[in-house]
């Protein structure tokens, strides 16, 4: 689970990693046998039985740094991914957060870049917020009408989606699923597992390879198998 990718020196909730830091990632991924992919593809080799070595790589919020950063670093490492972003804020900033810089999101030709660029597009809600404590109306408006607005933006239907702030209960991962999704991120889901409380690992700028091999092997022993997927 990554977010931005660009200049970190002022960044309170470390969502951000440099460039160079996300090259040495990839460089990791690659040197131990593993392969980052969207999570569509992820889930697509795994009902067949396989991906085994492969990796889900995610970008949460829709950051415009996406374009200039993450993507030719994506590419040089022949690596896919999943951009979760938000269609009621594009062209606009991160307003929900309001200790950080504000840092600019994706306008809607920048989201089609991405996915011209082979870059999976799925809902982060419609303006990034908590939706276990939304009601009926604004749960529907960040599950089902971000949906229709990033099928019409990118003319390709969306299949996945991201809990805000990764928060999740049973009533979201219905409106989520009743919103037409195939699956669904989470951080850690608690007790809920299957395909629409996928857990992630963030990965932020302190992770050495080091680091990101204990995460690797500590996150296998502490989660148990997903349910619904081989």
């Amino acid at each position: 689970m990554y977010h931005s990718v660009g200049d970190c020196s002022d960044d309170p909730y470390r969502i951000t990693v440099t460039p160079d830091r996300l090259d040495r990632q990839l460089r990791w991924l690659r040197e131990h046998g593993l392969h980052g992919v969207s999570v569509a593809e992820l889930l697509a080799a795994r009902a067949r039985g396989e991906g085994r070595d492969l990796v889900g790589l995610t970008f949460d919020d829709g950051y415009a740094d996406f374009l200039d950063h993450a993507l030719p670093v994506l590419a040089r490492h022949k690596c896919t991914a999943t951009l979760f972003v938000l269609p009621g804020r594009t062209g606009g900033d991160n307003a929900w957060d309001p200790r950080g810089p504000r840092k600019p999101l994706l306008t809607a030709e920048g989201i089609r870049r991405a996915a011209d660029a082979g870059v999976e597009i799925g809902s982060h809600g419609l303006t990034h917020v908590d939706l276990t404590r939304a009601d009926d109306a604004l749960l529907k408006a960040e599950t089902a009408d971000s949906r229709t607005l990033l099928g019409e933006l990118t003319g390709v239907p969306v299949t996945g989606f991201c809990y805000p702030y990764g928060t999740v209960d049973r009533r979201a991962v219905d409106a989520v699923r009743q919103a037409g999704y195939g699956y669904a991120c989470a951080i850690d889901p608690g007790g809920l597992t299957g395909p629409y409380v996928l857990p992630r690992l963030h990965i932020g700028q302190n992770d050495t390879p080091v680091r990101l091999f204990l995460k690797y092997r500590l996150h296998r022993l502490r989660r148990r198998p997903v349910e619904g997927l081989r």
